[in-house]
C-alpha cells in the first residue's frame, strides 16, 4: 500500500474560465493554467516535506492532467508513472462543452441527467486509488486528476461532502479509508 496519496486537480483551461463543463473532452490546459501549476510547486514540495518528500506523480490520460503532472514532476524532479484511466473525469455525454454558469437547479438537473452517474465516478475513483496504492507500496504519490472526480471519491470515501477544488488545490486521501474490506 501507498504511504501517502494526495490528489491534485489539473491547472485552468479556456473551458474552465468559460464555465464549460469539460467532463472527458480533451481540452488542453491554458497560459493562466501551466502558470498556476508552476505557481503551486513551492506549495506541493512543501506539502510532500511532511511525509518525507514526494515518490511520484501519476495522472488522468487527459492531456490537461498529463501536463499539470508533466510540469509538477520537471519542478521537483520526480519520476512521472503509467497513467490510470479509473481517474478520467465525470463524463458529462452530450451536456460536455455547455456552459453551466448562471443556470437555475432545474436546467442544471436536466443537463446533469446525461451525465455519468456520481455514485459510477466515485466507485471508479476509489478502484483507481487502490490500484495506485498497490502499484506503488511505502511511497508517497501525488496524483492529478479532475475537480468532480476528485470531489465525488473524497465524498464517498469520507461520508462528508467535499467543497469544489480550485484549480490545482490538493486533497489528501487516508490510505485506510481505501483499504479493501476484510471478508
Amino acid at each position: 500500500m501507498a504511504k501517502r496519496l494526495v490528489m491534485m486537480r489539473h491547472g485552468q483551461t479556456d473551458w474552465n474560465a468559460e464555465g464549460r463543463l469539460q467532463g472527458q473532452v480533451d481540452i488542453p490546459l491554458n497560459e493562466t493554467g501551466r502558470q498556476q501549476v508552476r505557481d503551486a510547486i513551492a506549495e506541493i514540495h512543501a506539502l510532500g516535506l511532511e511525509a518525507g518528500g514526494w515518490d511520484m506523480v501519476v495522472s488522468s490520460p487527459l492531456g490537461r492532467a498529463v501536463e499539470t503532472a508533466r510540469i509538477v514532476a520537471d519542478g521537483l524532479a520526480l519520476p512521472i508513472g503509467e497513467t490510470e484511466a479509473g481517474l478520467l473525469e465525470r463524463s458529462f455525454g452530450t451536456a460536455e462543452g455547455v456552459e453551466a454558469w448562471g443556470l437555475s437547479d432545474e436546467e442544471k438537473s436536466e443537463l446533469f441527467a446525461v451525465a455519468e452517474p456520481e455514485d459510477a465516478v466515485a466507485a471508479r475513483g476509489i478502484d483507481a486509488l487502490r490500484r495506485i496504492a498497490q502499484l506503488y507500496p511505502g511511497l508517497n504519490v501525488l496524483i492529478v486528476a479532475h475537480g468532480t472526480l476528485i470531489r465525488l471519491t473524497a465524498d464517498a470515501l469520507t461520508g462528508a461532502e467535499c467543497p469544489r477544488l480550485d484549480n490545482c488545490e490538493t486533497i489528501e486521501i487516508e490510505t485506510d479509508l481505501i483499504a479493501e474490506p476484510a471478508l
